[in-house]
């Protein structure tokens, strides 16, 4: 039985102290981890999110970190030229890449490399997201390391609730259940200039060609022809959605059809608001789920939808992961229960 008085999951920001950056990024991950959407799931005050900076009280040692704390840890390591050029902390990166690997599936080590030409230095088992490569704004990298995280996040709990529904199986061998999450795309074929439809293929576009997703992610939607309710009590049941709201999705009866499946079997749940003159009438069941602003197909905003997709894949996971938790071992799920890996 899970002990309710821990966390089930903590992120812990690292960074040396001289990286101004650091502060910011570690800041902005507490803001998003910790909004009120994620509290719904993990209670209380959302994600655990905790700073590892400051050096312990007399010492020249960071703050340890305490895996025994949660159930699960993220450890995320912001290394600039600071980080990278003190044998302290690299030591202590060392110490963290050893706890990790020792914890097993619990806890993953995600490294960031901040500064160009210090990635091989902080590059261990695990691989480097290279923040140095990313273009724009502190702003807009902050955003894509949020997406990034997110999605990495995803995959540590997609194993780890395998390792939960079947925990006598070695790390190797969990991989053989591993199943891409399934993510249905519902949108109308009734615009003007198939309007619905392009955005569906721009968003399904994107989904395949984002490092890592491809991998993660299988995309449907149903192609004309085939019977409504042959495809889409099965695929909703176990999909996330993405619903792509143009001015004519709420007339069109397959779409809200769509909606009204994925609201009774709770599945994750995103609207890209596409809306280009207006709705004739607006549909309710579209309401209480998030909502992006998604205009002309821009990339960025394309990215928007995905990142706020993956927050919901996310939360289903950590939702999935504390309800085998609570079982007990005898009475864990299946391989046959339902859920986004099956």
């Amino acid at each position: 039985m899970i002990d309710t008085a821990r966390p089930f999951i903590v992120i812990y920001v690292v960074w040396h102290p001289s990286f101004a950056v650091g502060h910011t990024v570690a800041k902005a991950l507490f803001e998003h981890f910790r909004r009120e959407s994620y509290e719904k799931i993990t209670g209380g005050t959302g994600i655990s999110v905790v700073y590892r900076y400051a050096l312990a009280d007399g010492t020249d040692e960071p703050l340890p970190i305490d895996l025994a704390a949660a159930e699960t840890s993220a450890i995320i390591v912001l290394a600039d030229q600071n980080f990278a050029q003190d044998p302290v902390w690299m030591d202590f990166l060392q110490r963290i890449s050893d706890q990790t690997t020792a914890a097993g599936l619990s806890t993953v080590l995600f490294p960031v490399a901040m500064d160009p030409g210090i990635i091989n230095q902080i590059k261990k088992a695990e691989q480097a997201l290279s923040w140095s490569d990313w273009k724009g704004s502190i702003e807009d990298k902050v955003f894509k390391l949020i997406g990034l995280l997110t999605f990495q996040f995803c995959r540590m709990l997609r194993h780890y609730l395998e390792h939960l529904r079947r925990p006598d199986e070695t790390r190797q061998a969990l991989l053989s259940f591993l199943k891409k999450v399934d993510i249905f795309l519902s949108h109308s074929k009734h615009d003007k200039n198939d309007a619905g439809e392009q955005v569906a293929k721009a968003i399904r576009k994107k989904l395949t060609e984002r490092d890592g997703l491809g991998s993660f992610f299988d995309v449907y939607d149903i192609p004309p022809g085939l019977k409504f309710h042959d495809v889409l009590l099965a695929q909703i049941e176990i999909s996330a959605v993405i619903a792509v709201h143009t001015d004519s999705f709420s007339s069109r009866e397959w779409c809200r059809r769509e909606i009204i499946e994925a609201k009774r079997h709770n599945r994750p749940l995103v609207i890209a608001n596409c809306i280009a003159d207006r709705d004739e009438r607006g549909f309710p069941y579209l309401g209480n789920v998030p909502i992006i602003r998604l205009e002309n197909k821009k990339a960025s905003r394309l990215e928007a939808v995905i990142n706020a997709l993956l927050d919901e894949v996310l939360k289903d996971f950590l939702w999935q992961c504390r309800v085998e938790l609570m079982r007990p071992k005898a009475k864990r799920a299946s391989p046959s229960c339902r859920g986004l890996l099956n």
